[in-house]
């Protein structure tokens, strides 16, 4: 991924020097929207609304259109995202296991709820339905690593070290 563009109001003309590339290859193709989008948030880390246009001018598709199909999955984000993502299984064996305690201490510690980023964007905390490692519960992914029931310990440490940075 890029450098995040955590901005609102992104200026237009160096987003779309930024987007040039990726944009070439999807130029004037209806059909190509969707690994389209995922690189364009790939390289921003969320979608804000210039890129939306953006997209929309080099596939000859309507913003309505672009804005359709990214809000319908929800892989996409609107929102600028943290730099370290944090997510909080709560199925069935989570939750016995203390998946809604572990969420309590990852709200104190970071200082913002599940579902929210951080202001300076060090964190988003999330919660998922199920990450599929029932086995492990209660289970925490973070930056895409699983943490199972035995590393909550590094968990605390990991997010202490980062709360400084």
């Amino acid at each position: 991924m890029g450098e995040p563009v955590p901005e609102r109001g992104v200026r237009t003309e160096e987003l779309a020097n930024r987007l040039e590339p990726i944009l070439s290859r999807y130029r004037g193709q209806e059909g190509g929207l969707i690994p389209l989008l995922q690189e364009v948030q790939g390289e921003l880390g969320w979608l804000p609304e210039e890129a939306l246009k953006l997209v929309a001018e080099a596939t000859g598709l309507t913003l309505a259109r672009v804005v359709g199909v990214a809000s319908f999955y929800a892989q996409f984000y609107f929102e600028p995202r943290g730099r370290h993502v944090i997510r909080v299984c709560t199925g069935t064996a989570c939750h016995i296991r203390g998946a809604p305690k572990i969420l309590e201490r990852l709200e104190e510690e970071l200082g913002i709820r599940a579902g929210e980023t951080a202001a300076d964007l060090s964190f988003t905390l999330e919660t998922v339905n199920c990450v599929g490692c029932c086995a492990l519960a209660p289970v925490v992914v973070v930056d895409e690593r699983v943490l199972k029931r035995r590393d909550h310990k590094k968990l605390w440490e990991w997010v202490r070290k980062r709360r400084v940075e």
